[in-house]
This record gives structure tokens, C-alpha cells and sequence, in this order.
């Protein structure tokens, strides 16, 4: 079922402050003029449920503030959220259904590398932009000719930066033990050379996801003698992985992408069993006033990376079809690095962006995530790496590269 959502007013730091309570239920939005369709497919429920919802609440938060401030090319944004229940047989029934029913020219928020790497055919056959927080390499590999645009960093970027901590930390034999998925290989095959590289050991193990235990693989890669170990699964497997690590009596370090260690995990685990991981991921631009917009939207204090870049797609998508006079998918792909780098004016906000715009200038948006900077494959070409190490049971920060 679909929901009705009231255009707010036309006050936009009211827009930005009361949104979080308008924001709760997917919907569409109705408003009078030429409709132009956006579509959200986040995480809302499974794995990477524990992101999905901010996600799509920040997105909205933008399309919500233009509608206020008078739309778009003349009309007002109507969006759809849908769900990929972090899975992506269910991921590929809702973008048909966002395609082909509902007409969307965008879709913005996939975040599991396998769900994006589903939808993704249908997106570019279709015309559709895609925006997504997947890391997997092979992303942005395939045949996509322009349609996808990813502003998390790809995993050669993130495990390279995850291997050189490792080093730093005085890492003497590593180790990497995960699952199956579209970038296990990869992580592996980046930690391997970093190891090589510094002469040190590597050892991995690719492991079946879902397990209720992991005992044996994990004497299996203890056997290596590793000082440091790199967690490769998501919150699920982590949580086990973690707890059958510690009851082997290990001493060693560990490490995993927040994603993989998050508040979810450290709930299930008693502090002991957690106590000294650390934890990396592409950090947010704190101090921006996107970042203080995602903030006063979701009603947070500290916004997860995956909002800051959710809200990052929404912006671009309002801008890139600000700037081309039309939004449709084409359009859309066509003028996004017009406005996301370059020698415009640096905007961090998507109404101040349109501001410039309709006076005829140009513009180089910079968002909650950072620089919005895409190289010819619609990777982003650089982002601030925040580490973490779980004290107490909870995050504090250890340094940001």
C-alpha cells in the first residue's frame, strides 16, 4: 500500500527541520503540475535493514525541500521508495515494478553490491539512472554506458586503504575470512599483494553465509598464526565470526568495514568479544551544510555514510536535471558531472544549487558524503576514510585518513 505525503511549506530550514517526522512510510508523492518520478530502492528490511530507512529518509528530505521551494523544471518531484529486502530476486520485482509501472527516470540507494548488480541491466536497458552505495568492483565494469554513478568507494580503494591500517599497525601476518561475494576475490587478492608486497603472510578462507557456527574455519585460518584478521562478511555472519574467534582464545587484532561491526552486532555480543576491533569506512563530509541538513532531516546527531550519500543522489539528480532542462534517465547521466565537478560554484545544498542554476551560472556540487567527483566509469575518485575501534562496546574514533 502507498501513501499520501502533503507537500510541506515553502520554508526551507522548516523543510530541512521537520522533515524527519513527516518521513516514516515509503510513499508516493502527489502534487499539482507535470510529475516528474524518482524512485528510492534501499535496504528496509534484511541485512542491510539497518541503514535502508535513513537512507530513503534522506533522499526524501531533498525531493521534499524542492517541492517546498516550487519543484523542478515546473512541476513537482513525485518519489517512490521500495524495499530490496537486501535480496536481489526481490530487488529486481521492485525496480521492474519502480520502471514499469510507477515510470521513474532515477533510481537512488542500492547498497548490497548483489542487489545492484541485479538491477543494474534493467536501469541502462531502460534509460534509468542509478545511484548506489555498493562497493564491488565489478559494478561499474559492466556494460552500463554511463547509467550507474557510485559514491561509495570501490573495494580496490577501500581494502587498499584497510591494508595499508593493517601495515601501520604493525601487522606481521594477515588474514582475511569472509563469504561469497561479488568482492571477496578481490578483498583478497588487493590483501594478498599488500602482504607480499611488505613480505609478510596472507592467508584467506571463503566460508558458506548463514552458518550457525564458524568454529571450524576459524581454527582453520588461526592455524596461519595471523596477528591481524580482515572480516569480509556482513552483520549476520559478523556476529558469529566474532564471538567464535573469541571463544578460541585469539589475541590478535581485528578488523571490519563498520558495515560488517555495527550497532546491531555490538547489541548481540557481550563487550569482551568486541572489545579492541577496529572498524573502517568512507567518512561523511562533517561540517558541510549537506551534512547539517541530513542531520536536521533524520533528527541524528552523527549521520551513517550511506544517508550522507543517498542524500547525495537525490541533490545530484535534482541538479543534473535542473542543469539539462529535462529529467529523463539520458538527461540526467548526461549533465551529471556538469554539476558535480569543474570550476562552478561549489554548492552543498540542492535548493542553493538551483538558485545558481536559474541565474545562469554553473555549479560544483560537494555533498554530505564529500567531493562528488566521478571518473569515466561513474566511480567517485577519492573520499576521507574514517577508522574506528570498539571500546566499551561502542565506537570511538581512532583516525581519519
Amino acid at each position: 500500500m502507498t501513501d499520501r505525503i502533503t507537500t510541506l511549506g515553502p520554508n526551507r530550514r522548516s523543510v530541512l527541520m521537520g522533515g524527519a517526522a513527516l518521513l516514516a512510510t515509503p510513499a508516493i508523492l502527489r502534487a499539482q503540475g507535470t510529475a516528474i518520478k524518482f524512485g528510492t530502492l534501499t535496504p528496509l528490511t534484511g541485512v542491510g535493514g539497518t541503514y535502508g530507512p535513513s537512507m530513503r529518509d534522506a533522499a526524501v528530505s531533498v525531493f521534499d525541500a524542492v517541492n517546498a521551494a516550487g519543484g523542478l523544471l515546473g512541476g513537482s518531484i513525485e518519489y517512490v521508495s521500495e524495499d530490496t529486502q537486501t535480496n536481489p530476486e526481490a530487488a529486481v520485482r521492485a525496480v521492474r515494478k519502480l520502471i514499469d509501472v510507477d515510470g521513474v527516470s532515477v533510481v537512488l540507494g542500492t547498497w548490497a553490491s548483489s542487489v545492484t548488480t541485479a538491477v543494474a541491466p534493467l536501469c541502462w536497458e531502460n534509460d534509468v539512472m542509478l545511484f548506489c552505495v555498493s562497493g564491488a568492483d565489478s559494478i561499474t565494469r559492466l556494460p552500463h554506458m554511463g547509467y550507474i554513478a557510485r559514491t561509495q568507494p570501490n573495494s580496490v580503494l577501500q581494502i587498499q586503504v584497510a591494508g595499508d591500517f593493517m601495515l601501520r599497525q604493525g601487522s606481521t601476518g594477515m588474514a582475511w575470512i569472509g563469504p561469497q561475494t561479488p568482492f571477496a576475490q578481490s578483498s583478497i587478492d588487493i590483501l594478498a599483494g599488500q602482504a607480499e608486497g611488505a613480505g609478510i603472510g596472507m592467508e584467506s578462507l571463503i566460508y558458506e553465509a548463514d552458518k550457525s557456527t564458524y568454529r571450524s574455519e576459524v581454527d582453520t585460518i588461526l592455524r596461519s598464526n595471523p596477528d591481524f584478521i580482515m572480516l569480509g562478511g556482513y552483520a549476520a555472519d559478523s556476529t558469529v565470526v566474532l564471538r567464535d574467534i573469541w571463544q578460541a582464545g585469539y589475541e590478535g587484532k581485528i578488523m571490519g568495514p563498520a558495515y560488517a561491526v555495527n550497532p546491531s552486532v555490538l547489541d548481540a555480543l557481550p563487550d569482551e568479544v568486541t572489545e579492541g576491533v577496529f572498524t573502517w569506512e568512507g567518512a561523511p563530509a562533517i561540517g558541510s551544510t549537506a551534512y547539517a541538513n541530513v542531520q536536521a532531516a533524520l533528527g541524528v546527531d552523527v549521520v551513517d555514510p550511506y544517508s550522507a550519500q543517498t542524500y547525495d543522489h537525490a541533490s545530484l539528480a535534482v541538479l543534473a536535471a535542473a542543469a539539462a532542462g529535462d529529467a529523463g534517465g539520458s538527461a540526467i547521466k548526461n549533465a551529471l558531472r556538469s554539476i558535480s565537478q569543474g570550476d562552478g560554484t561549489e554548492v552543498s545544498d540542492a535548493l542553493a544549487g538551483l538558485e545558481v542554476l536559474a541565474s545562469g551560472g554553473s555549479v560544483n556540487y560537494s555533498g554530505a558524503s564529500g567531493p562528488c567527483d566521478f571518473d569515466e566509469i561513474g566511480d567517485i575518485t577519492g573520499t576521507q576514510f574514517l577508522f574506528n575501534q570498539i571500546l566499551g562496546g561502542a565506537p570511538s574514533m581512532f583516525e581519519r585518513v
